[in-house]
């Protein structure tokens, strides 16, 4: 059995549990997602399924060994590919659909994704420093402070937390327990936020 889905990003909103209390949920659209091509132990080393993510708009533009790709498993292109991985003993094979009905709620999944990009900002916001002194006539507010020695060894270490490019990084979440389950619509409900912002993409995947 497949141990994960390719999914996007819709938005948050809010839930009410069984006791009545609200639950911030996040709005995914996992699948429908089709096997275009299988990794197996003996011929890859590994164990896994690559999946190809069927979202209504096909690829710009298919490399020729990508072509081969997807007319071997007997599917369209599509835009976004990924590998999950496999659960032992599973016989999934290519041209196969994956849909979130692999997911049941109470699930505690890992998210997968890109964080949403700042821009360049200072290193307060940045590194979450502190920060000098706020009274009047100290100087020093939001400067970053000494970055490196002068006598020795005259220069910066490489790494040194500075101002710089925020944000736009792969970012891993654990234990993201699923809420709710729209078979129906192709949904998932997950509590709290996920990396990115609307219509990212997000690989989800169980334990």
């Amino acid at each position: 059995m497949v141990q994960g889905i390719l999914a996007k990003k819709i938005g948050m909103t809010q839930l009410f549990d069984d006791s009545g209390a609200v639950v911030p949920v996040t709005v995914v659209q996992a699948g429908p997602c089709v096997v275009v091509l299988r990794r197996t132990a003996a011929a890859d080393g590994y164990e896994s399924a690559q999946l190809g993510l069927v979202d209504g708009r096909p690829p710009r533009r298919v490399t020729k060994p990508l072509q081969g790709t997807f007319a071997k498993a007997g599917v369209p292109p599509t835009r976004v590919l990924a590998e999950v991985p496999l659960a032992e003993g599973s016989e999934v094979k290519p041209g196969d659909t994956v849909l979130c009905d692999i997911f049941a709620v109470g699930d505690v999944i890992r998210v997968v994704g890109t964080s949403k990009g700042k821009g360049f900002q200072g290193a307060m916001k940045r590194h979450h420093f502190r920060g000098g002194a706020a009274s009047h006539g100290s100087m020093f507010h939001r400067a970053p402070g000494g970055i490196g020695p002068s006598a020795y060894p005259s220069r910066v270490f490489p790494g040194t937390r500075m101002a710089g490019r925020m944000g736009g990084d792969r970012t891993t979440l654990k234990h993201v327990k699923v809420v709710k389950v729209d078979l129906e619509r192709n949904l998932l409900f997950l509590k709290g936020a996920v990396p990115g912002g609307r219509n990212s993409l997000l690989r989800l995947t169980k334990g």
